[in-house]
């Protein structure tokens, strides 16, 4: 017996079309592949176990500082209707933050769309059968997996809310990147009139995996959670940040043509400049968009006042309001962490990486899109 979300999804159009073979494959074996995905793709979530657990990264969370804005916007939106939380990612730290940031305030958990690389060992079997987490092939171009992941998604977002990363992984040189609009097609896909859009931003003062980021400064292949996961545990040491996770205006979907890969790319593209205005303006991201390889304080001080006139006029959501308090504020934990050192009034680069990863963080505030798109 096939259980309900299984029918639905053998029931879709371009699963069905799949199904009916012409690939070079017989109507079983077709069947089976479809099969071995959605088993592959089937999550259940058991939250009320999750809030019970001592979390494997606690003893990182516990250094990460929750600051919500505008979290009244998610419980709103939820009463509503069904949600897709749409955000940037910046971390492996991200999709704990953020649904924690939701339980704190009693909204109901979203589903997360996360990379397949999270679902190896016991990090994995809590993924899958606590937290309520969908594996993703991100890079596969097998399209039997393509239809089956719109087509379950689809079905899903009739029974649960959903949190997706819309840049896909997480950026490795700081900058925002192109959104993608596989999930957005499949949700268009679910055909409810109640779904919206919610655009989050995340950021953090220090993000914790920085350095291995800013030093690969592209993804070259998929490495084990495992290791990753070791990663963290050894930058963990002396980490403490602030994250802080802003909720903007939900955008709904009625009205979207799911058969226009035009619509759906613009509507990709107006939630990720959502994102990238909701993205908090940190301190350790204007000292880093204002420094040189040695300054003067006080001319860093005045630099960094230049760049918040210009990212008032373009609408940052900013964390201070003036140079000298991004200053005291970022020039302490900055040096801690290596990446600046400071030489009586002077400050120094001591990490050009790490430095250039957090000042593109706020790139896309300063610069043109075109602009962005060179470097």
């Amino acid at each position: 017996m096939l259980d309900d979300i299984t029918q639905a999804v053998l029931a879709h159009d371009d699963v069905a079309r799949y199904l009916r073979g012409g690939r070079g494959e017989s109507n079983l074996e077709a069947r089976e592949r479809i099969h071995a995905y959605i088993e592959e793709l089937r999550t259940t979530q058991r939250y009320p176990f999750y809030r019970a657990l001592k979390h494997p990264l606690y003893p990182i969370l516990r250094k990460i500082t929750r600051m919500p804005e505008s979290v009244e916007i998610a419980e709103s939106a939820t009463r509503w209707g069904r949600v897709i939380y749409a955000s940037n990612h910046k971390s492996h730290t991200d999709y704990l933050i953020e649904p924690l940031i939701l339980d704190d305030h009693g909204i109901r958990p979203p589903v997360i769309a996360a990379g397949i690389n999270l679902f190896g060992g016991a990090l994995g079997l809590l993924h899958r059968h606590v937290t309520g987490a969908i594996p993703i092939r991100r890079n596969t171009k097998d399209p039997a997996y393509l239809v089956t992941l719109k087509a379950y998604v689809a079905e899903l977002l009739k029974r649960h809310d959903i949190l997706v990363y819309l840049e896909g992984g997480r950026s490795y040189n700081g900058a925002m990147k192109s959104p993608k609009t596989g999930l957005l097609h499949a949700a268009l896909q679910a055909g409810q009139d109640d779904l919206t859009i919610l655009p989050m931003a995340v950021a953090y003062d220090l993000v914790l995996e920085d350095q291995a980021l800013a030093h690969q400064g592209v993804k070259r292949r998929q490495r084990p959670f495992a290791l990753e996961l070791a990663e963290m545990v050894r930058y963990g040491v002396g980490y403490q940040s602030r994250a802080f996770v802003t909720f903007g205006t939900p955008v709904p979907l009625s009205g979207y043509d799911v058969e226009s890969r035009r619509e759906v790319m613009n509507l990709a593209s107006h939630i990720g400049d959502l994102i990238g205005k909701l993205h908090k303006v940190l301190p350790t991201a204007l000292v880093s968009a204002a420094m040189r390889p040695s300054i003067e304080l006080t001319d860093l001080t005045d630099r960094i006042d230049g760049l918040l006139e210009v990212l008032r006029v373009s609408g940052a959501n900013l964390a201070v309001s003036t140079g000298q308090q991004a200053v005291e504020e970022a020039i302490e934990p900055m040096t801690e962490r290596g990446i600046l050192v400071i030489d009586g009034t002077k400050c120094r680069v001591r990490d050009r990486m790490v430095l250039r990863y957090y000042a593109r963080s706020i790139q896309h505030l300063l610069s043109p899109r075109s602009e962005q798109s060179t470097h």
